[in-house]
């Protein structure tokens, strides 16, 4: 069966559906948007994949630059706990975003529906290791700074809160709603992309219009540029090398652009890491909710889905028995479209508008 049975309005239309019919798309700016943000996350995962290995990758000074940490950022992924975490942060959800780019294949969701559930289970699972292991890590990530840390808490909070309430949803065969949330769920985790863009930006930025500083452990110092450069360089690290005071820290300067050692860029990029992480928050969370508002037509199709699917299931309110608005807010009872022949679905509020 057609996906569409609107003519082609010029040559190009008809080439690109060859292009995105054969998987599954029915629209051409649903199948450029696929091509773009699956495309940026199948192109970051793959490009950062090896530093999953954070000894021989992520922390080796040898590894291809793209997939190594910042300046002096192992000097704690090398130790036990955030090296674990570093490892489940990675591995989770890198491991669930190729799994999740398989979910959002049109083709697959409706052909191949056991491949849909099983790599939505793994996602989800995968998804939950990634997350707890950067809570590990975010009082270690980029100085740890209390924004940072807050940052690390508000995506691990709206991104699981946004993967159970599309759970729940599809349990309850809401198919609208767990399209809504399964779409947020992924660009609140896609803004990682945006945020390394931003913070790069940023970086670059503050290093020709600054100066800006940031605080650094004495000990983190001297793992990132040598004990003889950090006694030359920083005189307030004496406390940290004369026994004094272990947990001495030295103002380093941040500049990406004209560094006179590493510390210096590390430094620039903890001091707009924080900020980035924000804004990239801010950009999708807008962005997702623009999207969802402007596809309500497939919101109103697949909700239809859920009411007959609830019904063949025997569910009490089909097409509200998920978690939806005129069923917990004020929004008025949703009815579904009548069908012919259809006695029950000609007149819905006489069968199904219980409490």
């Amino acid at each position: 069966m057609a996906l569409t049975d609107k003519p082609p309005r010029n040559t190009f239309v008809r080439v690109a559906r060859k292009l995105y019919h054969p998987i599954g798309f029915s629209k051409g700016y649903n199948a450029a948007l696929w091509f773009i943000f699956s495309g940026a996350l199948f192109g970051f995962v793959l490009a950062r994949f090896p530093s999953v290995n954070v000894l021989g990758v992520f922390c080796n000074p040898e590894a291809p630059s793209g997939a190594q940490a910042a300046p002096g950022e192992c000097y704690y992924y090398l130790q036990d706990y955030y090296g674990t975490g570093m490892t489940l942060h990675l591995v989770g959800i890198f491991s669930a975003s190729i799994f999740a780019l398989v979910q959002f294949v049109p083709v697959i969701r409706h052909k191949y529906i056991m491949v849909h559930r099983i790599s939505g289970y793994a996602s989800i699972l995968l998804s939950f290791v990634g997350v707890a292991g950067a809570i590990m890590t975010a009082p270690a990530s980029f100085g740890g700074s209390l924004e940072i840390q807050a940052a690390a808490g508000f995506l691990g909070i709206i991104f699981v809160g946004s993967i159970v309430m599309a759970y729940i949803n599809i349990k309850r065969l809401q198919i609208e709603q767990h399209r809504m949330w399964m779409l947020r769920a992924w660009f609140y985790a896609t803004s990682i992309i945006t945020l390394r863009i931003i913070f790069i930006i940023a970086a670059t930025i503050i290093s020709s219009r600054g100066p800006y500083f940031s605080s650094i452990p004495c000990a983190q110092i001297v793992f990132t540029i040598g004990e003889d450069l950090t006694r030359a360089e920083y005189p307030s690290c004496q406390p940290y090398f004369s026994g004094e005071d272990p947990s001495a820290h030295a103002t380093v300067r941040a500049s990406l652009t004209s560094p006179t050692n590493a510390s210096e860029v590390g430094a620039a990029f903890n001091v707009s890491f924080g900020m980035a992480a924000w804004v990239a928050f801010a950009i999708h969370i807008l962005g997702v909710e623009i999207y969802i508002k402007l596809t309500p037509a497939e919101h109103e199709r697949l909700r239809q889905i859920s009411y007959e699917r609830q019904r063949k299931a025997g569910f009490r309110n089909p097409g509200r028995a998920g978690l939806t608005v005129d069923r917990f807010g004020d929004s008025e009872r949703w009815v579904p479209v009548p069908k012919c022949g259809d006695d029950e679905l000609a007149h819905p509020l006489r069968s199904h508008l219980g409490p």
